[in-house]
């Protein structure tokens, strides 16, 4: 018994001694006969270090040099250990974890946090469990330190691998699709933003021709500055353009969000107090001087990283890390006063917020719809994409729903913005089969018409984090479409088709008021807003010289997903020149005005107070339905209720005239319904000026 003891005492040295041996130290007794190979890797090692230690914006240069000593001795734990802490914060994090587990096997004691960056490690590469083992045996060793805030970081981490171990057990139905090389290269490209019709993109960008081609020192990268492109006939992106200054800056200008229609453009510049948010307004074709929100968004010892614009324009959500917050950065909205000033900024409440980051903030063109990245809510690492819809009626955010794998990863998914109609995101994402660093993807949402088979093949489908082996059919999911109506076109001159820059006022017809003013541009005549369904609303195109132009859009809460295209064209004031308003409503069969009509009328009565030469006559139209004589008669007597209201509201009679025409007149066919609403109008004519 006595021998087998001393036996076993014996085999226990020698397996410690020789598992101390396999952590090769780079010695010359060790390479006896390689002495310049030992040389060449202990300069690699020194070139690595020197880089290494000073700090993470410096680990993917010390790469090359660790990877070249590590090719001559890969037997050494410290080596291993460093070189899997550069790949953890480099663009291919999924390489660190052989190296660590080889570090951590030569030498268990190589450093306190070999377990946190093994768990990072298992996390990236999908095993879950052996994170979770990793991580709490870090929390272990951080109890006695009394670091709150390390250790409440490490439970977050816990907690986003417990959550992705849910997550890759329903996968979502996508296609994942490079952007292509118009828009990315070899360098960092990130944190697109679209138009509502997915005509403009806006994107950043390091790349070594950057505005004034400086390294930022404290991150070792080319600053960023902010490109263009807009989509092609076939559906292809333009080659990428910078944007010229006052933009584009020699430090770091980052775009964050854009308006519906393209025209407005917010600016983080991270070199302006501690980050703040600028505005640039489309002038033409030329981006004018970007100018600072204000004091009610940026704060003075605060960190303002990310915004966006509601579809109004009359809202910007942003995110910041000021004091009195709920977590660590929160979204915040501020909404414009009476005099165009952005007003006090107000937190987003704890439905929304954390106790962790919010960062990438995007509110969707139906008004409702809020896309968002949180560490928090049930991540699944880093920063994950959540949404919530806002109710108007009760006010409130509903609880953040994460959009699901595999647009999430484990790592950080941030600068998420989606199509008008709910089919497309646009984020970004590294990969091998990439460009480069960081590249910008189209994710295409499926619907159940198209059962989507994955393969083990598809890098971004099939990723590290689930492997999939074999053919497999997914779920069905359905595609929902936004509600809204997407309203674009051409502004243009009526005789000369000269394009026009007008205003073009957005009016809630039920609540008599002006929710949106936009302008199309001064350039292309161009224009695009934004209508959630829910509302019948009243669209104004006015410029001065011309007579107005009236659109009517009643869009009922259950309404699809539509793209109108309607070019306008506005008449001169000119004798003999008439238009339809669309916005003058009348009870049925009756003549009767609804208060739905007030905004049109209010409107046709500036009119006749900035021109007080103008003479109208004011004309009512029906379909043909009924008798002749009825609909004779309900036209005049529609056509003398507006006359009514005029000279109620201070318009001298002698100007106006009203006149029936009953179903004389017709604009369109009677045959249909649609027909016959556009056939039932009230129509203006100018008759002296």
């Amino acid at each position: 018994m006595k021998t087998n003891n001393i036996y076993i005492f014996f085999v226990l040295i020698f397996l410690s001694t020789f598992s101390f041996a396999q952590n090769v130290t780079f010695e010359k007794s060790n390479f006896p006969n390689n002495k310049d190979g030992l040389k060449e890797a202990k300069k690699n090692i020194k070139s690595g270090d020197e880089l290494y230690f000073q700090g993470k914006g410096f680990y993917e240069e010390a790469i090359p040099f660790f990877e070249k000593a590590q090719k001559f001795n890969p037997n050494n734990a410290d080596l291993n250990f460093k070189l899997g802490n550069c790949y953890l914060e480099s663009m291919h994090q999924y390489k660190a974890l052989p190296f660590l587990e080889k570090a951590v096997k030569l030498d268990p004691n190589i450093d306190p946090s070999i377990h946190y960056s093994l768990g990072r490690a298992y996390h990236i590469d999908g095993q879950f469990k052996s994170a979770i083992f990793e991580l709490n045996q870090y929390r272990g060793k951080l109890i006695n330190t009394n670091d709150v805030y390390a250790i409440k970081r490490i439970d977050l981490q816990i907690k986003q691998c417990h959550n992705a171990v849910e997550l890759v057990k329903t996968p979502i139905r996508v296609f994942i699709d490079n952007l292509g090389e118009n828009i990315n290269t070899k360098y960092n490209e990130y944190g697109a933003v679209i138009s509502a019709d997915e005509s403009e993109m806006l994107f950043t960008a390091r790349r070594p021709n950057s505005t004034g081609g400086k390294i930022d020192p404290m991150l070792n990268e080319n600053y960023e500055d902010i490109y263009e492109s807009t989509r092609q006939e076939d559906g292809s992106w333009s080659k990428a353009v910078q944007l010229n200054k006052p933009v584009n800056t020699e430090n770091h200008d980052s775009n964050s969000g854009v308006s519906a229609d393209g025209q407005r453009l917010l600016i983080y510049y991270g070199k302006r107090g501690n980050g703040d948010v600028y505005e640039s307004v489309l002038e033409g074709d030329t981006w004018g001087k970007p100018e600072s929100l204000g004091k009610r968004v940026n704060t003075k010892d605060s960190h303002e990283s990310y915004a966006c614009y509601s579809p109004d324009g009359n809202s910007i959500y942003f995110v910041s890390d000021k004091e009195g917050g709920i977590g660590e950065h929160d979204i915040y909205i501020t909404t414009k006063d009476e005099k165009g000033k952005w007003g006090e900024a107000r937190n987003l409440g704890v439905v929304i917020n954390t106790a962790h980051n919010e960062e990438g903030v995007y509110m969707h063109p139906d008004g409702k719809t809020l896309y968002f990245s949180s560490e928090g809510h049930n991540s699944m690492g880093g920063f994950d994409i959540f949404k919530s819809i806002y109710d108007e009626e009760t006010k409130t955010w509903s609880k953040p729903e994460n959009i699901g794998y595999p647009v999430n990863t484990p790592g950080n998914d941030v600068f998420f913005v989606v199509s008008a109609d709910g089919r497309h995101g646009y984020y970004t994402s590294a990969s091998e089969d990439g460009f480069g660093l960081r590249d910008l993807y189209v994710i295409t949402f499926l619907g159940d018409e198209k059962p989507m088979v994955l393969n083990n093949e598809d890098n971004l489908l099939a990723c590290r984090v689930a492997p999939v082996e074999e053919v497999v059919v997914a779920p069905v999911v359905v595609v929902k479409e936004a509600q809204l109506t997407i309203l674009k076109g051409v502004v243009t001159d009526y005789l000369t088709k000269e394009v026009l820059e007008a205003e073009i006022e957005i009016v809630d017809n039920e609540a008599n008021k002006v929710i949106a003013t936009f302008k199309s541009n001064s350039a292309t005549g161009k224009y695009l807003v934004s209508l959630p369904a829910g509302k019948n609303y009243g669209i104004a195109v006015k410029k001065e010289g011309y007579l107005f132009h009236s659109e009517n859009f009643d869009i009922p809460k259950t309404a699809a997903f539509q793209t109108v295209e309607k070019n306008i064209e506005l008449k001169n004031l000119k004798v003999g020149n008439k238009i339809v308003l669309r916005n003058i409503f009348f009870d049925l069969d009756k003549a009767t005005l609804r208060p739905e009509s007030t905004a049109e009328l209010n409107r046709l009565i500036k009119l006749m107070n900035d021109v007080p030469t103008l003479k109208i006559e004011l004309g009512g139209h029906t379909d043909s339905q009924g008798s002749n004589a009825y609909n004779q008669s309900l036209s005049e007597r529609r056509a003398k209720a507006v006359v009514d209201y005029l000279t109620q509201h201070g318009i001298s009679a002698d100007r106006l005239v009203s006149k029936g025409y009953g179903e004389d007149e017709p604009v369109a066919t009677n045959e249909t319904k649609e027909g016959r609403q556009q056939n039932r109008r009230t129509e203006f004519k100018i008759l002296a000026l």
